[in-house]
């Protein structure tokens, strides 16, 4: 009879226990660890000159000399090219001698005027004729002055456009010149994301065509408004000084990735497992089993996880579903782990 009844009550037990895990509700859980929710930024653009410069003649003639050829370093005001200026030189000189001529009779007539001798309308016209063979004078010389192409900067002569001989017009290009320290990258970014970069700041810069170290840029300028069809701001990115002598030109590729808003290591917590109510948010917090609410300050959220600020500690275990239908002091059993 004794061992009847010892076989009749472990069935009974072992039912009540079966009963009981019954009750407990399933849930996903978590633990608390710390996290990178830094946010990532990744952008690709061509490298480009910051200054280049279409060099147009700026009077129509014949070439008679160029200096340069296309890779040559040329410094502000060097002489690149001559047209051939003989008529213009001999137009000059005529006006020259008109002017004299001019000036002598500007003067016969100021003597006469003085004594009297000479009506103020003939001395006026006199002195009128001076000025207008002056400013004649004038002209020219600044056209024989358009004969010779100058740099307007220090560069580098990437383009040449024409030969000796050859017969150029006004704004017809003749060279092409691009400074060659101060590359920049213009990158595409959204308006999420320019809001965290700020001019002076460094963000390293990788070539495709120099492989190894990235080249440490610096944030130049940010553009005031975005693209009403992207709704990108452009970023300009000054690559250093010498990075033409390190291999870097004009449309090379670069890329860009980097951490903004960096949030290395922080507390995180499944973003589906935090829910708010009356204007407090709460996670819930499994404790033997249990379900403990949990008031907490919360911070960013990064794809799957929020940034919890305050109200957990590290290797605490929380429900990582949307506990808004549980309530304090339930009873769970965990079935999965998130993370």
């Amino acid at each position: 009879m004794a061992l009847a009844g010892c076989g009749d009550t472990a069935p009974d037990e072992a039912g009540a226990a079966e009963t009981v895990e019954a009750f407990r509700h399933p849930a996903a859980a978590a633990e608390i660890t710390r996290r990178d929710l830094s946010r990532q930024f990744s952008a690709s653009a061509q490298v480009e000159a910051h200054s280049r410069s279409r060099l147009a003649a700026r009077i129509s003639g014949t070439v008679a000399e160029v200096l340069v050829e296309a890779g040559d370093s040329v410094e502000e005001g060097a002489l690149l090219a001559r047209l051939d200026m003989r008529e213009q030189r001999a137009e000059l000189a005529r006006i020259e001698a008109r002017r004299a001529q001019a000036q002598s009779n500007y003067q016969r007539s100021a003597t006469l005027h003085e004594r009297g001798l000479l009506a103020a309308e003939a001395y006026e016209r006199a002195r009128a004729d001076r000025d207008v063979v002056a400013r004649e004078a004038d002209l020219w010389r600044t056209r024989i002055e358009f004969g010779e192409i100058t740099a307007p900067m220090d560069a580098m002569v990437t383009a040449r456009h024409i030969e000796v001989g050859e017969g150029v017009q006004a704004l017809d290009g003749l060279f092409d010149l691009t400074r060659t320290d101060l590359l920049v990258v213009r990158l595409g970014v959204s308006e999420l994301d320019v809001a965290f970069l700020a001019p002076g700041q460094e963000i390293p810069v990788h070539l495709d065509a120099l492989p190894g170290e990235p080249l440490p840029a610096t944030v130049r300028h940010i553009f005031p408004l975005a693209d009403p069809s992207s709704r990108l701001v452009t970023v300009e990115l000054a690559l250093p000084e010498d990075s033409w002598a390190r291999g870097a030109r004009p449309g090379f590729l670069a890329r860009v990735r980097l951490a903004i808003d960096p949030r290395p290591d922080v507390l995180a917590a499944p973003a589906a497992g935090i829910a708010e109510e009356e204007g407090a948010d709460y996670v819930y917090v499994i404790e033997d089993d249990r379900l403990q609410r949990r008031v907490i300050e919360r911070g960013v959220t990064r794809g799957d996880w929020t940034e919890i600020v305050s109200g957990l500690e590290e290797g605490e275990v929380v429900l990582a579903t949307n506990p808004a239908e549980l309530t304090d002091g339930q009873a769970v059993r965990i079935v999965g782990w998130r993370g």
